[in-house]
């Protein structure tokens, strides 16, 4: 591949600020080590505070965003490159905040006509977690979820009503907004998309019984099945709902869309991720691999496509020192 970017300073934006910084880091290491073995000049940022002045610093042409979780994955800090005119990879503000966002996406996809678990949202700012218990009538087993967060962080399976409260006290951890969903009992699968295309369905088996945070990251904690065991018909609808999704949502680079398919084979919308993991354990390498894309053409077919995605013609003046890398370079 000739790279637009081959000859360019590549920054691989790792770590950050959020609950998923090792995995993060992990992620942006492996990135970076691909680039490296391409021939990219890649440096890495570990993400702090001062990110927009690690940034001037270094001067960069281009960010490969290896963030996960708030501030990395929500349109943060792809505002941030918008405003300082970083092409960077994946997708824009929009996407990324509404991806991030359960319970806003959960409507977009119900507008969509796409089977949604059905849920009940705790707003912490209006209402206290005693009184949403006390008036809590849906049927058990649920799962308490924060609207935004990550990788099963702060995520509760509860079978009985005295369980919810610390449950839903353990999403607080993480979000003042709280999902608590219908458990749907069924396969979890999940499709990755790369510019458009839906790459290859992946059944997801955990030996505890739970896709949590140890299962996603601990190798040998789960079975990866590749194709899901489901029917064509069922995976043509897959395909088919995760690149909408792809396109609804204005979505760039690679997501991965997160489903439960239940004993019907009707598929139940999770979620998405604009931003999914790449470490040895991760879901889109895999899918990848079996499309025969290696992890290192993976790597650089996402850096292929990194960009604006906030487009105007009158920028104002600027000068080198005033944002990383040379605004001459940037179209």
């Amino acid at each position: 591949m000739t790279s637009k970017w081959k000859n360019k300073k590549v920054a691989v934006l790792m770590g950050g600020l959020s609950k998923e910084r090792d995995i993060s880091l992990k992620s942006g290491k492996a990135v970076a080590q691909a680039l490296r073995s391409k021939g990219y000049p890649v440096i890495e940022i570990d993400c702090e505070q001062n990110l927009p002045e690690q940034l001037r610093q270094q001067a960069i042409d281009v960010a490969f965003i290896a963030l996960h979780g708030p501030w990395g994955e929500d349109g943060c800090v792809q505002g941030l490159l918008e405003w300082m005119r970083i092409p960077y990879t994946g997708s824009g503000v929009l996407a990324s905040a509404l991806a991030m966002d359960k319970a806003v996406l959960n409507r977009v996809s119900r507008d969509l006509e796409f089977l949604v678990p059905k849920e009940v949202i705790l707003d912490a700012r209006l209402e206290n977690a005693d009184d949403f218990v006390s008036r809590f009538r849906e049927k058990f087993p649920v799962i308490v979820k924060p609207s935004r967060e990550g990788s099963t962080i702060n995520v509760t399976i509860v079978r009985r009503q005295k369980e919810l409260k610390a449950a839903i006290e353990k999403a607080l951890q993480s979000d003042h907004k709280i999902l608590v969903e219908e458990y749907i009992e069924g396969k979890e699968v999940t499709v990755a998309v790369l510019n458009g295309k839906a790459l290859s369905s992946i059944e997801i088996v955990p030996k505890g019984g739970f896709y949590d945070y140890q299962a996603k990251y601990t190798k040998g904690m789960t079975e990866y099945i590749l194709p899901a065991r489901l029917s064509p018909r069922c995976i043509e609808k897959l395909n088919q709902i995760s690149t909408r999704v792809y396109q609804m949502i204005d979505c760039s680079g690679v997501i991965r869309v997160d489903f439960i398919v239940n004993t019907e084979e009707k598929p139940f919308f999770l979620e998405v991720n604009t931003i999914p993991g790449f470490t040895e354990t991760s879901l889109v390498p895999k899918a990848a691999k079996e499309a025969g894309i290696s992890f290192e053409d993976l790597c650089e077919t996402i850096l292929e496509g990194a960009g604006l995605k906030i487009r105007t013609t009158n920028y104002g003046p600027r000068t080198t020192d005033q944002g990383a890398g040379t605004g001459e370079k940037r179209q």
